[in-house]
């Protein structure tokens, strides 16, 4: 029999690689870590989006991915600059890591540190909030405006960099989260043409228009009128609106080629980037869209372009720093003329609105000033754009993940119906009682390597405090169908509980106790004798579980990044889920665990889980006590409490439900013949009946009622 203990564990040890490779959970990386400290596990996208969800427990904290995977944007050198990135759910960039570059200004010049600090500056950024780069003001204008200095003698890398993380954050950001743009619904349409005069322009809607006096504009921010007769122009008229600005996308021929000319708009084209759009810019009222110093290739402080909320990193193309701007129709002439771009990689849908925004800088004293800002919206009418078919609507999370694993789901499910049957039936199949040993066999095989392993269906006490959570901030079964497995499983032990107690899931469900079962049958086999751990002994330590339970669920309400690290008392995670493969720690405390279980049998599950506690606690409300029991059992019988590992019979013959993990070894001794006591004294009755021979039996009262 020692071979066949030793060929059990070499086949385990065997396909260790496989069920790694299998299991959709991942240990949280030092990468993960770093930018979600309170991480507890993370798993690869369910779609073709490159990014990696990001939990604690089953609540999601965010995604971590790499810029390169969903943009590109070339550098000063023609290559991409990658980032690792993490955002979280509520669309704030939490950390970014600079993974690879080929920027020459940064590798031969001015080293890689400015390159790291301007990096850095994102770290807490909102989505919702817009960026500015170039100034050494290090302050926030308002909630929506955020400056960040820029790099010296870098400003193209420095811009690219920029491009690169908002235009990746937003991509995640509109695939996963609400509020920060949807699906694309239309594209700009890039070859339609047709002659139009300004009028029919105007009249189209092709064109924008925004004016705005100075009572007006004070109304709008709130403040009083002459406050913005200080932020004037000088050299505006004095009749002339406080805010008069002009705004056309450039991109489709039905705007640019009938505004600029043919030649003029190819030009312009030529001199964009693949995938960005350019916005013409003119301003001739009191209050220009830049500032007097405005340089030249920057981004605008004054002007904002947002949709859905979110900003469009506007750039100043600078192309007509040298040169005037051509005109193929009779335009007023603007005071400020600016072609701006940004990337269609930002979120830019031509179907949603389009919020023009103004920002005014007003003096409050002598030291100090304030901003304040307008907007309106403009929306592109339906002739430059081509509409984009919307895709199927997703099927639910949870329901693609079920998809996906049903077969698992139908194997367990078989397990589960054989499993039931033989405790429904369990009395019937006693005569069977010889093949216990096999069929246990089998089955503490099948839940280590199918359940465990592959399925990653090892129950934890971070399940029920994740519940506990659950119902104190708002019940979402949604969370808890995102694993079919697990909810399987959880929906099977419940309703077991009021029916057979602990026991069920302790002796033919737990992946980590049936790894300790198969280690004590091993050190059986190898002559190991175990220590009996004494009754009074035994009912002090079976106290310790409940302890811990009390300490796990309390901390759990106080801080749930303690008490998921106070839950590695559980070895499950090490044992189980990542089946060895983690730091050395954690594998020396989940091997000792194994390890002394071959001397205290299933010492772990006895004294110290705390997920057998919490079944336990349910488990007294159980509807039946099931075990048979016989007169005999306890006096002049104790063959079964000698038998049970785990202390779970008492010196009467009582069975400790809260402790007993249903083996049913005491079932298969009890319709054993040539074991069980009762028998073979009732044997010897009926034959000295027979015989006419008196046999004195002193036989104690019977102990039917079963005690908790």
């Amino acid at each position: 029999m020692r071979w066949r203990s030793a060929l059990i564990l070499w086949l385990l040890l065997m396909l260790l690689p496989f069920f790694v490779m299998a299991s959709p959970w991942l240990e949280v990386s030092e990468e993960a870590a770093a930018l979600f400290p309170s991480a507890t596990r993370m798993k690869a996208s369910d779609d073709a989006l490159p990014v990696t969800e990001i939990y604690q427990l089953d609540q999601p904290l965010g995604y971590l991915f790499e810029t390169d995977d969903l943009t590109d944007f070339p550098g000063f050198s023609g290559q991409s600059i990658n980032l690792r990135m993490g955002l979280d759910v509520d669309g704030r960039i939490v950390g970014l890591m600079l993974i690879n570059h080929h920027e020459p200004i940064f590798l031969h010049g001015l080293g890689e540190e400015p390159l790291v600090d301007f990096i850095n500056q994102y770290r807490g950024l909102s989505l919702k909030q817009q960026v500015l780069v170039g100034s050494n003001q290090q302050h926030i204008v308002s909630d929506d405006i955020v400056y960040f200095d820029g790099v010296t003698k870098a400003t193209v890398s420095v811009m690219v960099v920029h491009d690169t993380i908002l235009a990746a954050a937003r991509k995640v950001a509109q695939s996963r989260l609400s509020g920060f743009g949807s699906v694309t619904k239309a594209r700009l349409d890039m070859e339609s043409f047709s002659e139009k005069s300004l009028p029919e322009m105007d009249a189209d809607g092709l064109l924008f228009h925004w004016e705005m006096d100075e009572d007006a504009a004070a109304s709008a921010m709130g403040v009083a009128t002459e406050r913005l007769t200080a932020a004037r122009n000088p050299s505006a008229f004095e009749d002339a609106p406080f805010i008069n600005l002009n705004l056309a996308i450039l991109n489709p021929p039905l705007v640019g080629k009938n505004l600029l000319g043919e030649e003029e708009y190819r030009r312009i084209m030529d001199a964009l980037s693949p995938g960005e759009i350019a916005v013409l810019v003119g301003s001739r009222g009191a209050y220009h869209h830049v500032a007097q110093d405005f340089v030249a290739g920057t981004t605008p402080a004054r002007l904002t372009l947002r949709q859905e909320g979110s900003p469009l990193p506007l750039r100043d193309a600078d192309l007509y720093h040298a040169q005037p701007p051509v005109f193929a129709q009779p335009v007023v002439p603007f005071d400020r003329t600016h072609i701006f771009t940004f990337s269609a990689q930002s979120g830019f849908d031509p179907a949603f609105p389009i919020t023009v925004g103004m920002t005014v800088q007003l003096k409050k004293n002598f030291l100090e000033s304030e901003s304040f800002s307008v907007h309106t919206d403009f929306t592109l009418p339906d002739m430059v754009q081509i509409p984009v078919a919307p895709p199927e609507k997703p099927r639910p999370l949870w329901l693609r993940i079920w998809d996906d694993r049903l077969g698992e789901v139908l194997v367990l499910g078989l397990y589960l119906v054989l499993l039931t049957a033989v405790f429904v039936f369990q009395h019937r199949l006693g005569r069977f009682a010889r093949y216990l040993t096999p069929v246990r066999l089998v089955s503490l095989s099948f839940v280590i390597l199918f359940i465990g392993f592959y399925a990653q269906g090892q129950l934890s006490v971070v399940n029920i405090y994740t519940l506990l959570l659950s119902l104190w901030n708002g019940f979402d079964i949604t969370v808890f169908l995102l694993d079919p497995i697990l909810f399987v499983l959880w929906s099977y032990v419940f309703v077991s509980l009021f029916l057979w107690g602990r026991g069920l899931y302790c002796g033919w469900l737990c992946p980590f106790g049936a790894l300790q079962e198969l280690v004590a049958a091993a050190a059986e086999k190898l002559r190991i004798r175990q220590w009996k751990v004494s009754e009074s002994l035994h009912g002090r330590l079976i106290g310790l579980k409940y302890l811990v339970l009390v300490g796990l669920v309390a901390t759990a309400f106080y801080s749930l990044t303690l008490a998921e690290t106070l839950a590695e008392v559980e070895p499950f995670k090490t044992a189980v889920t990542l089946m060895f493969v983690r730091s050395l720690p954690f594998v020396v405390y989940a091997a000792l665990l194994l390890a002394i279980s071959a001397k205290v049998h299933k010492a772990y599950c006895r004294y110290l889980c705390p997920l057998g506690a919490g079944l336990a606690v349910l488990g007294r409300f159980r509807l039946f006590s099931w075990l048979t029991r016989r007169s005999e059992c306890g006096s002049p019988c104790r063959l079964c409490e000698k038998h049970c590992g785990i202390n779970a019979i008492h010196k009467d013959g009582a069975i400790d439900y809260n402790e007993c993990v249903q083996c049913l070894a005491c079932v298969a001794i009890l319709h054993d013949t040539d074991r069980c006591v009762a028998d073979k004294y009732g044997k010897r009755r009926r034959n000295s009946r027979r015989s006419g021979e008196a046999i004195p039996v002193t036989v104690s009262p019977a102990v039917n009622k079963m005690r908790d």
